[in-house]
């Protein structure tokens, strides 16, 4: 990857950094407002967009995942990462990816060609997409305390149910489908 490109997608994650500070700057700033409904949940989408495209532009030209130790990639315990992947439905939220975005050949390919080397590089993709997921988790997750705590309730709620569906789910989905791989996913 060329280093213009590196470059673009630090200045693409800076960016919306700023732009979710300013935001979250701004509503924290200023008295809650009583907005309607459709309003707190276009700040709360945004918030949830912006915060998450943070990590995901820096993860596309850089190994983000290495921040984390190995071992915390590593399924300990295979049984309850199956109950809980069952539990939430999160088979239902990767049938929704199949026919939304996955579902074209090309954008598979990214991720799994069908060689051996395809196979690390997906194992490599679900740890990427799996750091970035958790760090914008963590992330918006704090920023719901900080709304909540400013009275901004429904904003904060609903931030927090796409932070769920939109970063739990591919955490969990990620972890799944190493664990499908066993052994082969303890490649590098």
């Amino acid at each position: 990857m060329g280093t213009l490109r590196k470059v673009s997608l630090i200045f693409a994650s800076l960016f919306l950094l700023y732009q979710t500070w300013r935001l979250i700057g701004s509503l924290i700033s200023t008295p809650p407002q009583d907005f309607e409904w459709v309003v707190d949940l276009v700040f709360a989408y945004i918030i949830n967009l912006f915060t998450t495209g943070i990590f995901a532009f820096v993860g596309f030209g850089f190994p983000t995942h290495r921040l984390l130790p190995k071992s915390y990639y590593s399924i300990q315990n295979p049984e309850a990462a199956a109950k809980w992947y069952a539990l939430l439905g999160v088979s239902v939220f990767r049938k929704f990816l199949m026919i939304t975005f996955w579902g074209k050949e090309k954008n598979r390919k990214k991720y799994f060609n069908g060689t051996r080397s395809g196979i690390r590089n997906f194992v490599y993709q679900t740890k990427q997409s799996e750091f970035g997921h958790l760090a914008a988790l963590i992330l918006i997750s704090i920023l719901c305390v900080v709304l909540a705590f400013r009275q901004y309730y429904l904003m904060a709620t609903l931030a927090s149910g796409i932070n769920l569906i939109g970063n739990l789910y591919p955490i969990i989905l990620q972890r799944h489908h190493r664990m499908r791989l066993g052994k082969l996913a303890e490649m590098d």
